[in-house]
């Protein structure tokens, strides 16, 4: 007989280096140790039942309908509660009683659809792009534009992935953006959910255009040397039963958790069971075809806090007590499925980027699956926004704590990386303000013309709104992150056609053309992100260890710091500036560039 090998004590291979690092986690051994043994024990029965982790997340080559190679039509889905299943479509006049499924083992429908008689497919499909342009080498300094592809334009309508690949990259390749965060691709029924209601996790969405043309602005960003990531939506399910998931198989535990385990109360949709294995071959069959068939460079994966508890976040705030991040209220079969993710992504496209929007803090998320961590690359730093939105509509500017502001933009767990953003699209979004509207909104609308005298109020907004920008670029983390048009203070906020604005797009665009228009002063704020931006490109600060903070000066309002040779010094003083300041730095000599900046007219 056989040795069994006891897979509930493995440990994972390079634990005592994650517990070295940070002690205070050396309570919590044993629960890495069964999360890592779950991780592994999942990869194990892959190997042995599915020929492995490659074979079993091919498996969107064939479940789905593909074309085979002599032009027939191969069908096959996963419904165990399904009584009969059908396909139905306009090759057949969409009867669907036509082409009937047949039934297999462990709930499984296949269909076969011979080729017609001259060979030709009966389901036919459009050209396939070619590609042309390999993807970039993974970046050292991750620069993110975070973008809507619909709302890319000036017009008040749906613009396309044509638009965004000949007007909205060579915007990106300017400003001096290495990477393009694409929101709402998947497809979704509901165009104002912002695409965080998937009816179609295999679909690029028909709105913009047709999936060739989406391999095609990807393939133009390549050209660039643009990074190309996927805002990958796992966390979630439209509950949508006619286009959707729901009740696929006419049961509600398809998929998802059976009765109320299964809804996200205030998302209204619905959640995985991640413990499935179909589920998993399903999710892990996705990012791989978002990654081979369309190219995308690595996902942003989003509501990652609501599936790492069971609670979802909801009503719970995390103080950073570690207590939190491990027990019973934790959901190891979902970080399961993100190690799962993250190892497959590693083994099968090490390039590849995946990024946790994660507001909790869990330790380790950010560290690789060999340590016992989740695997990510980076999380977002999600408190930093919060801090500048609370700084702002709480305290005057005399008031601004110096402290509070280098700790919020510093507080980060070492040796996990973080992308630090002022805002994002959360911000811009319709019942928020942007910065920019916080800053300016009284008078953006009458006094942004170079021909009107710089008031009080724009003259601070311009300022404030450079500054956050550029001390969150230099000390908040490791990659920096912006929303489309708030690098240059865009005036309006973002609002999708719904009911409630009688299906208006008036609010569902960027307008680009403000930075274009000499006469307005948004030109100022998107020029000096460029600059920002190429400053960083020029010296990687970004890539370089966390920056030395030397001083910062509740009286003065004055925070000093160096990182990647360089010195910022900002000036939060509202009406005080200094001549001849004076501040401590670690290596004498003659630096290469000193980088001052003051709300006021001079430092």
């Amino acid at each position: 007989m056989a040795a069994a090998v006891c897979t509930q004590s493995l440990l994972p291979p390079k634990l005592p280096q994650l517990l070295e690092r940070d002690p205070y986690l050396a309570p919590f051994e044993k629960d890495f140790q069964r999360r890592y043994s779950l991780f592994y024990n999942h990869l194990k029965n892959i190997e042995e039942n599915e020929g492995g982790l490659d074979k079993f997340t091919k498996s969107y080559k064939t479940f789905g309908v593909n074309q085979l190679a002599d032009g027939g039509i191969y069908c096959k889905e996963w419904a165990p509660g399904a009584e009969a299943v059908f396909l139905a479509g306009d090759f057949n006049g969409w009867n669907p009683f036509s082409h009937p499924y047949k039934k297999m083992e462990y709930g499984k429908w296949e269909l076969l659809i011979p080729p017609g008689q001259d060979g030709c497919p009966l389901v036919p499909h459009g050209s396939r792009l070619k590609h042309k342009h390999p993807s970039p080498k993974r970046l050292k300094s991750l620069r993110i534009y975070e973008s809507h592809v619909g709302i890319a334009s000036p017009e008040g309508k749906v613009a396309s992935y044509k638009n965004f690949t000949y007007n909205v990259l060579p915007r990106i390749k300017d400003l001096g953006y290495n990477c393009v965060q694409l929101m709402a691709i998947m497809e979704h029924a509901y165009y104002a959910s912002f695409g965080y209601q998937v009816t179609s996790f295999f679909a690029a969405s028909s709105r913009y255009g047709t999936p060739d043309d989406l391999k095609e602005m990807i393939d133009v960003a390549h050209s660039m040397g643009i990074t190309v990531l996927l805002d990958v939506v796992h966390s979630h399910a439209s509950k949508n039963s006619e286009d959707g998931l729901n009740k696929f198989d006419g049961t509600d535990s398809c998929f998802f958790h059976s009765g109320s385990k299964g809804t996200h109360q205030l998302w209204d949709s619905r959640l995985f069971d991640y413990a499935n294995w179909e589920v998993l071959r399903f999710l892990l069959s996705n990012l791989r075809m978002w990654i081979e068939d369309y190219r995308f460079d690595g996902f942003r994966f989003d509501g990652v806090t609501s599936m790492l508890y069971h609670h979802h976040g909801i009503g719970t705030g995390f103080s950073g007590d570690y207590n939190e991040y491990f027990g019973l209220h934790v959901d190891e079969d979902a970080l399961c499925y993100l190690m799962l993710a993250n190892h497959m992504i590693k083994f099968l496209h090490p390039e590849c980027i995946t990024i946790a929007e994660d507001v909790s803090g869990m330790p380790a998320l950010c560290r690789p699956v060999a340590e016992g961590g989740g695997g990510f690359d980076y999380r977002l730093a999600m408190a930093i926004p919060d801090k500048w939105i609370q700084i702002i509509k709480e305290l005057k500017d005399e008031d601004w704590n110096m402290g509070n502001i280098v700790h919020t933009l510093t507080n980060r767990r070492y040796e996990e990386k973080y992308i630090a953003y002022a805002e994002s699209h959360d911000q811009a979004l319709v019942g928020d303000k942007t910065l920019a509207f916080r800053l300016m909104d009284a008078e953006m609308y009458t006094n942004m013309s170079v021909l009107s005298p710089l008031t009080a109020v724009i003259d601070r907004g311009i300022q404030l709104h450079k500054m956050i920008r550029l001390i969150t670029h230099a000390l908040g983390g490791e990659s920096y992150l912006n929303f489309m048009g708030n690098e240059f203070g865009h005036p309006e906020w973002l609002d999708f056609p719904r009911t409630g604005n009688n299906e208006s797009y008036h609010y569902a665009r960027r307008q680009f053309n403000l930075t274009e228009d000499h006469l307005l002063r948004y030109r100022f704020l998107n020029a000096f992100d460029r600059d920002m931006n190429k400053l960083e490109e020029r010296f990687g600060w970004l890539a370089s260890p966390p920056a030395y903070v030397s001083e910062k000066h509740e009286g003065n309002k004055v925070i000093t710091f160096e990182r990647a040779g360089l010195l910022f010094v900002f000036n939060f003083h509202p009406y005080q500036s200094y001549v001849d300041y004076r501040v401590g730095i670690a290596d004498p000599g003659k630096y290469p560039f000193l980088y001052c900046f003051a709300c006021t007219e001079k430092l």
